[in-house]
Formats: structure tokens, sequence, C-alpha cells
């Protein structure tokens, strides 16, 4: 069973204006893409399940293994990214031929939550060129179940 989308969203929206900070998870003092997911992680679901290794901030990345996915797939609901409606995390491809290295979280059927260098956690639209680069979508497991 999947956490409320409601709490997931407003986690998330706890997070607006946080400064941008690779790598970091720090809700009011900064973080990634990465760091929000894993910051509503904390907040709905709890301790984190394990450690993140250091990580490349490259969008272009090209390799064969989809390594974000196959984390999330280890602790998260994988679901069909057409599925994926608010409170989903869903993994952006950033380049054609390269792998996911981007996160959001939906807030409505037309917008999303992300972390983005130089502006911080913002929530902005899901225009066409956001949606077209959705490669994987999750849902976070409920505590409870």
């Amino acid at each position: 069973m999947s956490a409320d989308p409601a709490i997931v969203i407003a986690a998330a929206r706890a997070w607006l204006g946080t400064p941008y900070h690779d790598q970091a998870s720090t809700i009011g003092a900064g973080c990634d893409c990465l760091g929000l997911a894993r910051g509503v992680w904390r907040q709905i679901v709890g301790h984190e399940p394990t450690e993140i290794p250091p990580y490349g901030r490259g969008w272009g990345e090209i390799g064969q293994r989809e390594v974000l996915a196959e984390g999330a797939r280890q602790w998260m609901i994988q679901i069909d990214p057409l599925e994926a409606g608010p409170g989903s995390v869903v993994l952006f491809r950033m380049r054609e031929n390269g792998i996911a290295k981007h996160v959001g979280i939906l807030t409505g059927p037309d917008s999303f939550i992300h972390s983005y260098e130089r502006l911080g956690v913002i929530e902005q639209p899901l225009t066409t060129a956001w949606q077209r680069r959705i490669a994987f979508a999750f849902l976070y497991p409920n505590p409870e179940s």
C-alpha cells in the first residue's frame, strides 16, 4: 500500500524555497533533487533504509545501468509512468540516450516540485517538455502497511 498522496504533497511543499545544494538533504538549508525525495521519505516513511553513495551531477550521463531507478525500486513501489499522479516520484531522463538523473514529485496533473540548480526547491508546471522526459515513476510506501 502506498502513502497518502495529500501527505506526500504537503511534505514536499514544506521544502519549497530550500536552496539548491549538491548531495544535501536538509530542509531549509539545502538539497538537490534526490535530497528532496530523501527528505520527503524521512517525513513520510521514517529513517532512510540505506546510505546514499556519492553520485555525479551530470544530467547527460550515458550508461547501461539505471542506478537511480534501481535504488528506488528497492524501497519504493514502482508504477507505470503513464499512471503517475499527484504524490508520485518521477525520474526524468534529461538526455535522449542518457540515464534517468533528475527527480521530481508530482503535485497535480500538470505540476511538480523539484530542486533545480540556482533556483532551489520550486513548484512549476509539468510542461510537455518535462512530461516526455519521465522515464520511471514510484510511490512512497505507507509506513503503516
